[in-house]
């Protein structure tokens, strides 16, 4: 059995400008910092993915962009529009196109989605992590989900909550 991690992100404390549509919000500056401190944990704790799915939202893309700056290393990363309003199975479905290859893919994404994604697929884990990540899902909190089997087979109740953290910087 191939062992795998998902790393689920909720992307960081952003922006509100007046008059700029939700899609087009910038992260705020706590937001580049935390983002930046959540790479750094990332890397610390050994995981690093292989690919990235990412919202076409900005400030999605722009937590990517400083959580890379923290990580190191360059995954490829696919932004996708389906993940800046999808619900848990739209979510489920952007992680089933990811390829054999990848081992550890992180999905940068939107609450509730992301926290209703981590719940649904968490069967069995760190009560600590699945007790904090039912509370509340933060804005740059990370859920490091452990995965066996196939990315396309991913279903409810078929993973591992190992670990959820929410980095500050």
């Amino acid at each position: 059995m191939v062992n795998r991690r998902l790393v689920v992100a909720r992307h960081a404390k952003s922006d509100w400008p007046a008059g700029v549509a939700d899609h087009d919000r910038p992260l705020g500056s706590r937001g580049r910092r935390d983002a930046e401190a959540a790479g750094r944990w990332l890397a610390e704790h050994d995981a690093g993915p292989d690919l990235v799915w990412c919202s076409t939202a900005r400030r999605t893309r722009q937590t990517w962009e400083h959580l890379a700056a923290g990580l190191g290393g360059e995954p490829e990363v696919r932004y996708d529009h389906r993940l800046y309003d999808a619900g848990l199975g739209g979510l489920l479905d952007v992680v089933h196109d990811s390829p054999s290859a990848a081992s550890c893919v992180l999905l940068v994404g939107h609450n509730p989605a992301v926290q209703d994604l981590v719940l649904a697929l968490a069967h069995d884990g760190s009560d600590d992590a699945r007790a904090l990540a039912a509370a509340k899902y933060p804005t740059s909190a990370l859920a490091v989900l452990q995965v066996s089997g196939e990315w396309a087979g991913l279903a409810p109740g078929s993973a591992v909550l190992a670990e959820f953290a929410v980095p500050r910087g």
